[in-house]
């Protein structure tokens, strides 16, 4: 499956957690993300990410491990996504380690979390903030076949829409480039 996204800087956060409260119950969470590559930055070439994210919540703690593939659609940046929960994050971790990967970046993101249905979809909704950089973001996203991409970004453009947020709030910009740039300016 494809993660068909698009992501966009929010001005106003309070208003628009007012708008996301009133359709859907949020879930707040502190993601823990460490993203691998080989030595030589294989997957980074290939534009290719591997992530351990350990998510703590109001009721869980869990950890998922994530390969996104190569690009599919180069307007929105949406990648073929495979995940799956792992029992023990240090297990996964040094299992990475010991196959040779090496840990690229680590980094923190506050998350509150949407899931809703639109254009008969599931959606799901992410008001980020990356506490080493800037701003807050925004994150739409479904899941589509490769097939449906195009109408996947179209419903989830909609829903930015219906949320109030303009094309021209849209950005590509990576959270793994920002928290880099930033430390690199230390």
């Amino acid at each position: 499956m494809i993660e068909a996204e698009l992501k966009a800087r929010v001005h106003t956060p309070e208003a628009m957690l007012r708008k996301l409260d009133d359709r859907a119950v949020g879930r707040p969470e502190v993601y823990r993300d460490t993203y691998y590559d080989t030595p030589d930055r294989a997957l980074e070439a290939a534009d290719e990410e591997l992530r351990v994210r350990t998510v703590h919540g109001a009721d869980e703690t869990r950890t998922v491990i994530t390969f996104k593939g190569a690009r599919v659609d180069d307007d929105s940046g949406s990648k073929p996504e495979h995940e799956t929960r792992v029992d023990d994050a240090e297990a996964i971790h040094a299992l990475l380690r010991g196959l040779g990967y090496v840990p690229l970046i680590q980094f923190e993101k506050r998350c509150r979390n949407y899931a809703f249905d639109a254009a008969g979809r599931h959606m799901l909704a992410t008001l980020v903030r990356v506490p080493e950089i800037e701003g807050t973001f925004l994150e739409v996203e479904t899941l589509a076949e490769e097939s449906d991409v195009a109408a996947a970004l179209a419903d989830v453009r909609a829903v930015l829409t219906s949320l109030g947020i303009a094309e021209s709030d849209l950005t590509r910009e990576l959270y793994t480039d920002a928290v880099r740039e930033r430390r690199a300016s230390r």
